[in-house]
């Protein structure tokens, strides 16, 4: 891993603070590319996907919600893990510059995962385990983005 020199007011431990945060957020985002991946590959396929925690993957993911426009949204989700993976990982070697874009690209994340647990909860009134894996995923990504971004702004 790289070692990150640190300024008047930072600390060799606040830089490696912000490598570990960075790079955990990679890590974290691959589990959501390949959730998300999985739901992509299952809806152009054409099969069903079966919950085996929960019931309600079927309603959820052959809802109207499930595509914008003809497009999945899980390849949506997916394409936005990716973007978070490759940002997380230049933060976490060091390039400070793109923390504010992943900053933005995981509030919009986190906003539209807000918006979708919403819709599982009171319009289609089913929840699909692999829709609420997406979401702790995004919501641990947020936490630790955020995390980052205060320890990256210390040092």
């Amino acid at each position: 891993m790289t070692v990150l020199t640190h300024s008047v007011t930072g600390s060799p431990s606040t830089a490696r603070s912000v490598t570990f945060l960075f790079t955990t957020a990679a890590v974290v985002s691959l589990i959501g590319l390949a959730d998300a991946l999985y739901l992509t590959v299952e809806h152009l396929s054409g099969r069903s996907v079966r919950c085996t925690v929960i019931s309600g993957c079927s309603e959820v993911l052959s809802s109207p919600y499930s595509t914008i426009r003809g497009i999945p949204l899980a390849a949506i989700g997916a394409v936005s893990y990716f973007v978070v993976f490759s940002l997380a990982t230049l933060a976490a070697f060091g390039n400070r510059a793109v923390i504010k874009l992943m900053l933005l690209v995981i509030a919009a994340m986190f906003i539209t995962t807000l918006w979708l647990i919403y819709l599982q909860a009171f319009v289609i009134r089913h929840f699909c385990q692999f829709c609420l894996l997406s979401a702790a995923v995004t919501v641990t990504l947020t936490v630790l983005c955020v995390l980052g971004y205060r320890s990256a702004a210390k040092t």
